[in-house]
């Protein structure tokens, strides 16, 4: 089992690193609203996640996939939130009351969201599909996997999220925090898209 620990963790790293609809939201949400601020953001992705990597450990991920019903709603769900979210950047970045107005996501809303990101359900249904099979017993295998991939992807997602809170003090000026946010709105509108890919 210990030789796979580190593809594993690798695979982990990789994938969370990498950007996606979690991470780009995380980076606005450090410019937006700071690092601190931004921490219930970023648990409500480690829970979620970490429940999804369970859910799918256990087979359940693959049969969902399998469904295509459940398959095309969890893309239109997904890229239906992306979409706004893109509204919601394009808006901040003209008004500033906007902004201040606004709230970071909650702790539950991003657990939530997890089970809705095209991108969580590959990561799990890869991770599990490649590792588990080769590990045993069933239930430390699962165990470790979800072990594995928590304590790389906590890392990884944090970084995103203290990078866009560093950019923060560099977008004070109005024509910055409008190409930050431009840049944001066209990176999640990607992200949108590619889900259906």
């Amino acid at each position: 089992m210990h030789q796979t620990l580190l593809p594993l963790a690798l695979f982990a790293f990789v994938s969370s690193i990498t950007p996606g609809p979690n991470n780009i939201m995380l980076t606005s949400s450090g410019v937006l609203f700071g690092f601190a601020r931004s921490i219930p953001h970023i648990l409500g992705i480690a829970f979620g996640f970490c429940a999804l990597l369970a859910l799918c450990a256990l087979g359940v991920g693959k049969l969902v996939l399998a469904l295509p019903a459940v398959h095309l709603l969890l893309k239109v769900l997904g890229s239906g939130y992306l979409v706004y979210l893109a509204w919601q950047l394009r808006s901040m970045a003209f008004a500033e009351r906007e902004a201040e107005n606004t709230r970071p996501m909650s702790l539950a809303g991003a657990a939530m969201f997890q089970f809705a990101n095209p991108k969580a359900w590959v990561m799990a249904v890869t991770g599990a599909s490649a590792f588990l099979p080769v590990m045993q017993p069933m239930w430390l295998a699962v165990a470790i996997f979800c072990l594995v991939f928590s304590v790389v992807n906590l890392p990884c997602i944090s970084l995103w999220a203290g990078t866009g809170a560093v950019l923060r003090s560099y977008l004070k000026q109005e024509k910055w925090r409008r190409l930050f946010c431009a840049v944001m709105v066209v990176l999640t509108l990607y992200s949108a898209l590619a889900i259906w890919r």
